[in-house]
Formats: C-alpha cells, sequence, structure tokens
C-alpha cells in the first residue's frame, strides 16, 4: 500500500556539529548546508554557504568542480528528508536517479564564502508498508541572483530492518570499510583535472577507454567515516574524470551535465571497471560520453555525460528548463 504525503516541520536545527547526523557528514567543515525554511508543504528553500576554496571541490587554476552543486543537494535532500518529512535519522539513504545541469556561475571562483540557496520542490513522497519512502525532488540552485544549476532526484530511505535484508552480509559499514580493496595507481593527474595523485579516483588499465575505480578510503572527503558501500558522489567524480581523460589531448573540459541511473550498490571487495563510449552530441553540437561502471559482470551505474571545453566563454549551458 502506498500513501503519498508531505509534512510540515519546525526549523532545522542549529548549523555545526548539530547538523552531522542529518547530512551523514563526520567533519564539521564538511557541512554546507546552514537553514531551510518552508515555501509551501511541497517546497523548501535550503541556505549553503558555498566555499570560495574547497580542499577537494577546488580545481587547479581555482575553477570550482561542478560536483559541488551536487554534494550542496545531496546534503540538502538528506537534511529535508528527516526535518520535513518525518524520515527517521536510522533510515538510510540512497539516490536511484540523478540528473544535474550545473551552469557557468557554479564554476567561477569567489572571493570569499557565499550564501546560495537551493529551492527544493518533493514532486512525490511515497510511503510503503514496511517503512520505506520513495522520494523525488526537483533542485533549482541560485547565487547572489545567479542562477547555479538545476537537479531531478529520485531516491529512496529504508528502514533498518529491511536495509539489513536488502544488504546481507554487506549491511555493516565497519565490516564492509575494512575490506575495501587496495587502491590501484592512480591516473596521472594532470591527465584527469586534478593536481593531486590522492584525488584521482580511477587508475589506467592498458586498455584506451577503460579504467579502475581507486577506492581511497583514506581520503577526507569523499570517505569522511565508514560506508557500506561506495558512495554515489565518488562514482559521479569517476565519471568527471574519465570524461576530462577522454578529450585530454583537446585540453581541459567542463562536465556540466550528469544524466545517471544508479541500478545496484557497488562494493568495497571486488573490483570496479568504468568504462567510456562516445554518444551523439547535444543539440548545441556539445560532446557527449557514456560511462558504464561494472562490477562482477554486472552494470552497476550508467552516466550520460556532456562537456564543454572549459576555456570557452559561455560554454556552459544556458538555464534549464
Amino acid at each position: 500500500m502506498a500513501c503519498n504525503t508531505i509534512h510540515s516541520a519546525p526549523s532545522t536545527p542549529a548549523p555545526g556539529p548539530a547538523l552531522k547526523g542529518y547530512v551523514r557528514k563526520s567533519e564539521t567543515d564538511e557541512i554546507l548546508v546552514r537553514d531551510w525554511r518552508n515555501v509551501s508543504p511541497e517546497t523548501q528553500i535550503v541556505t549553503l554557504q558555498w566555499p570560495h576554496t574547497h580542499s577537494f571541490y577546488t580545481l587547479p587554476g581555482g575553477a570550482t568542480s561542478p560536483l559541488l552543486l551536487t554534494e550542496c543537494i545531496r546534503q540538502g535532500l538528506a537534511l529535508l528528508s528527516h526535518t520535513v518529512h518525518d524520515i527517521p535519522l536510522d533510515h538510510r539513504l540512497g539516490w536511484e536517479y540523478a540528473r544535474t545541469t550545473v551552469a557557468r556561475p557554479a564554476l567561477r571562483p569567489r572571493s570569499g564564502p557565499t550564501t546560495a540557496e537551493l529551492r527544493i520542490t518533493h514532486t512525490t513522497v511515497t510511503r510503503r508498508r514496511g517503512g520505506s519512502v520513495h522520494l523525488t525532488a526537483h533542485i533549482n540552485s541560485t547565487v547572489g541572483g545567479e542562477h547555479l544549476g538545476t537537479a531531478e532526484i529520485r531516491y529512496t530511505t529504508h528502514p533498518p530492518a529491511i536495509y539489513r535484508r536488502l544488504r546481507r552480509e554487506y549491511a555493516d559499514a565497519g565490516r564492509a570499510f575494512g575490506n575495501a580493496l587496495p587502491p590501484a595507481p592512480p591516473a596521472a593527474p594532470g591527465l584527469v583535472g586534478r593536481d593531486d595523485p590522492g584525488d584521482v579516483v580511477i587508475a589506467p588499465t592498458g586498455t584506451a577507454h577503460h579504467w579502475q575505480l581507486r577506492t581511497d578510503t583514506s581520503h577526507s572527503t569523499l570517505y569522511d567515516h565508514p560506508h557500506d558501500h561506495i558512495p554515489g558522489m565518488v562514482l559521479l567524480e569517476a565519471v568527471s574524470q574519465a570524461a576530462q581523460a577522454e578529450f585530454g589531448e583537446r585540453g581541459p573540459v567542463v562536465p556540466f551535465d550528469f544524466d545517471t541511473v544508479f541500478s545496484r550498490y557497488v562494493e568495497f571487495d571486488a573490483p570496479v571497471w568504468i568504462d567510456v563510449a562516445p554518444e551523439t552530441p547535444d543539440v548545441l553540437g556539445r560532446d557527449r560520453l557514456r560511462v558504464t561502471g561494472t562490477q562482477s559482470g554486472r552494470d552497476v551505474f550508467r552516466t550520460a555525460v556532456t562537456c564543454a571545453p572549459a576555456t570557452t566563454p559561455g560554454a556552459a549551458p544556458p538555464r534549464a528548463t
């Protein structure tokens, strides 16, 4: 039996340590959300502190990674799921589909921390017998009146009993985290748009367009606490880096549009392979790639990613409709 309900709730907890449990971050410095307010029962505004620099999401040359906005959205949805939609803190959240489109202002270096906003509208909140909840959210983000990007996210939350049945022997985060394969030697940082080898999440295999995912669980941003499976943000970073490598000889690119289906949990104890293939360019002639992740012979995620030259003014997309 399903029912569609959306609840109002009191204001958010104070920023800082009190938000750790809401946004699934252990380090206070990694918490980007600051507050939220109601617009309607279906729509809330989440306030963010958009950093002018970040140890991971600031790229060589000072530009901002397009995935900073995705991380802001992840935190914003986690916060609202618990505070607005009455989902208990011990439920496990997982994305099933994510389409994010980032505009040029989201990539621009800024002189200091800036307040940004996410306008989040949940068009579906379906509660299943047993406690699982299926949600669909549409997001529009702005900073100082400038458009940062849009997103559509479909995600599910499961109560502990159902999650344990789904994950079986992998449900214990500490054990799964401890079974992570040692990271393979990284790709050359400059090839994938990075300076630090420790920030590289793909490894060469000797075969063109074919990479191995690196799971360096000591990375303080990507793995700031134990996980029972490889986080989606790591997979999207692998997509971004594989796209950079694909166009390396033509110069740096901005992967600005990610259209991703997450089809299975991605485990730490088996290799993950990342394969890249060309797709038909978009209507403006911008390059598109299909990036597929496989593990143990099965697809675990697939992304259609659209890229623009990093040095071309206005190359990032217009405001999405």
